[in-house]
């Protein structure tokens, strides 16, 4: 059989299979874990004097760490990480 006809029989096939695939629910979200989701967090890219502009002092602020320098500031109910100055990610608090 020609390299061609192999390869169109291959694709043939291959049209044919059966295609499956898995389906997952998620719940409902209830209580807190819907309000943390609700909640207002600092985005991407502002800067530091803009995240203190908007939401107010931090309860806490952790030092810079690593290379590029990770600093974190916990609030209530949420956690900023910045890489030097900017944010690159805000983490709602889970309630454990």
């Amino acid at each position: 059989m020609p390299p061609t006809r192999r390869l169109f029989a291959l694709l043939a096939l291959l049209a044919a299979a059966p295609v499956s695939a898995d389906t997952l629910d998620m719940p409902e979200r209830a209580g807190a874990e819907a309000d943390s989701m609700a909640l207002e967090l600092p985005g991407r890219g502002m800067a530091m004097k803009a995240v203190r502009a908007r939401f107010g002092e931090p309860e806490e602020v952790r030092p810079a760490v690593g290379d590029p320098p990770i600093t974190r500031w916990v609030y209530d109910g949420y956690t900023v990480y910045f890489e030097h100055r900017y944010v690159i990610h805000s983490v709602p608090h889970r309630d454990d």
